[in-house]
């Protein structure tokens, strides 16, 4: 199951490793993605730090951990096609790959229903 972030993250635990990116509410705010920056791999992270920035044609926005872990993969397709991003945020335009993550930090994302019913909220 995907969870989601108040600053529009999104994050997939599979096994021990979870993938993060950006949801597809965020990547439509943006518009067109112009540039990713990647986090570095084997960075430890924790709740809250930053990942890296998306800049898109109407601003640039930081991509924040939605929970701790080692980063161990980054989407290395997003440096040279940044627009995979808008073309499927919440698939092929993942951001990175972490493990050693603490899957009870998971309590504090929304679900999908709750998200949607929070992305509501701001309309």
């Amino acid at each position: 199951m995907k969870y989601y972030s108040e600053a529009h993250e999104w994050i997939k635990v599979e096994d021990d490793e979870a993938i993060i990116g950006i949801s597809e509410y965020a990547a439509e705010e943006l518009g067109d993605i112009t540039y990713v920056e990647l986090p570095i791999e084997e960075d430890d992270v924790v709740v809250g730090d930053t990942l890296g920035v998306i800049e898109s044609v109407k601003a640039a926005s930081d991509v924040y951990s939605p929970i701790g872990g080692t980063i161990t993969e980054v989407n290395a397709d997003l440096e040279e096609n940044p627009g995979l991003v808008n073309e499927s945020a919440e698939g092929n335009g993942w951001i990175c790959k972490l493990n050693n993550i603490d899957v009870s930090e998971l309590d504090g994302l929304m679900t999908p229903d709750a998200y949607v019913k929070y992305l509501k909220s701001l309309a």
